[in-house]
């Protein structure tokens, strides 16, 4: 739970930082305020197509939307 309340306060940190409402931010990821709305509150999960959408629009990393702390490696 803890990372999705994390993952929620960068993209809603993301969208106030750019000054965009959850309905505008909705158009770009093709869907509706109420299912951005969901997402954004980490009720529902983010599908990957509206995660890369995301990362093109902010020009931010998946990893940076995501919450990941920084330094991660792979393989580990």
């Amino acid at each position: 739970i803890a990372r999705r309340q994390r993952q929620m306060c960068i993209r809603d940190r993301l969208r106030e930082d750019h000054d965009l409402t959850q309905a505008q931010v909705a158009a770009v990821i093709g869907t509706t305020q109420q299912v951005y709305y969901r997402y954004e509150k980490g009720i529902n999960e983010l599908p990957l197509h509206h995660l890369q959408t995301l990362c093109a629009y902010y020009n931010a990393s998946a990893d940076y939307i995501l919450g990941l702390p920084k330094g991660l490696r792979w393989p580990r």
